[in-house]
């Protein structure tokens, strides 16, 4: 048999079409959205209110709104009453957090590389706003080039990796010491704290502090001591059957009474200790979640190890309990920062509640949408990055993988 004659007998391979974008295109339309004719009159009813939503909003956005209280109140709307005078505080500690922000992502990169270019656009976004001070975009400017500059810095630097992870551990008590002075620089009282940067120092403070608290109380309840378990689920129960807002007013009125006479404890301070507490219980419940899960030949074989219960829980379950509950506690992180709105009933002033201060402003009558859609953004943004983050660290720890 010659080579003409096997050649007709082989199978030829089979070719692939060539790409054609619009015909895989009305493909995908024909196939998901006129596949019938009740798909088809959906589409059509549903693409007429689409268009007109998407019409009235962009004109309302663009040509009827008055945006002149946001850039009149932009101030007001980020650090509340703050001093303007002792601004600086604030812009020294966003560029100590550029500095570490820039450092960590040259480090690190993945997920922290990604939250630092956000960053680093939402420094540009603000800097080209046509109400923003000179001073203000200086100071954006030069966060932009601390952010760019740290980032060559710590590229690849691993020596950097201990002192780094210290300088997130100080970072905090840095903040409140440049916000409140304490005796070094004048003094700026809590009731001055307002606005967006409220609402971030009481949720960072929640969602920091609640996590230790939360695991404890997780471990706890697992305890074979009785009394460590019994106040943990006491704990646990009562605070997830109050609500937050319960909680708040609890903090404000009884925190005083427990701290005694001559402690002045102020309201953003027991604000911060109501929501610690209520995010720990619920954090709880979900690291409870967690640690069920692992299968108990887990257990076994770190006991066969020789491993004891520190050693056993802090190196083998609860790494794995944890990865395995990250979309949840990231949830609840989400939550509390959304429920900070909730300070306002008990006298505090956050991004939510200067809105409605300015709102109420006869100045600003009529304004209300403006404002509301201004807060939803500025919370959409932040809870986003949160959810991105979530999601990028699923995907690096290859959770619902095996």
């Amino acid at each position: 048999m010659n080579n003409e004659e096997l050649g007709t007998t082989q199978s030829q391979p089979s070719r692939k079409s060539p790409f054609n974008p619009l015909k895989d295109i009305s493909r995908w339309l024909k196939k998901n959205l006129f596949s019938s004719w009740k798909n088809t009159l959906l589409t059509i009813i549903f693409g007429v209110i689409s268009y007109l939503l998407v019409k009235s909003s962009i004109v309302w956005i663009f040509f009827s709104a008055d945006w002149e209280v946001i850039s009149a109140n932009f101030r007001l709307l980020v650090v509340g009453q703050y001093p303007a005078t002792e601004l600086w505080r604030l812009w020294i500690c966003l560029t100590l957090i550029s500095v570490l922000m820039g450092l960590s992502s040259g480090l690190w990169k993945g997920t922290i590389g990604h939250l630092t270019i956000a960053m680093g656009g939402m420094y540009t976004v603000l800097g080209c706003l046509p109400f923003v001070l000179f001073e203000t975009r200086i100071w954006l400017l030069v966060n932009i080039v601390v952010l760019v500059t740290a980032f060559a810095i710590g590229k690849n630097r691993l020596k950097l990796k201990k002192p780094l992870l210290i300088a997130w551990f100080l970072m905090f008590p840095v903040i409140v010491f440049f916000f409140s002075g304490f005796g070094v620089f004048n003094h700026v009282g809590t009731n001055l704290w307002g606005g967006f940067l409220l609402t971030l120092l009481i949720s960072m403070v929640a969602i920091v502090f609640s996590f230790p608290i939360g695991l404890l109380l997780a471990l706890g309840r697992r305890s074979k001591l009785p009394i460590v378990r019994w106040f943990s689920i006491g704990y646990i129960e009562l605070i997830r059957g109050v609500p937050l807002i319960t909680i708040l007013f609890i903090a404000q009125l009884m925190l005083p009474l427990f701290m005694g006479h001559g402690i002045d404890i102020n309201n953003v301070i027991r604000a911060m200790v109501g929501f610690t507490l209520f995010t720990a219980a619920y954090l709880a419940e979900n690291i409870r979640g967690g640690l069920q899960s692992i299968p108990r030949g887990q257990f076994e074989a770190a006991e066969s190890l020789g491993l004891n219960t520190a050693f056993k829980m802090t190196f083998i379950i609860l790494p794995q309990a944890l990865r395995a509950v990250i979309p949840a506690i990231v949830g609840l992180f989400i939550g509390i920062f959304k429920d900070t709105s909730l300070v306002a009933v008990v006298g505090l002033t956050d991004i939510l509640g200067i809105g409605r201060n300015i709102i109420s402003n006869p100045e600003f009558l009529g304004t209300q949408m403006e404002v509301f859609i201004f807060v939803a953004v500025v919370f959409l943004i932040f809870c986003n990055m949160m959810s991105y983050a979530s999601r990028r660290l699923e995907v690096a720890l290859g959770v619902g993988k095996r």
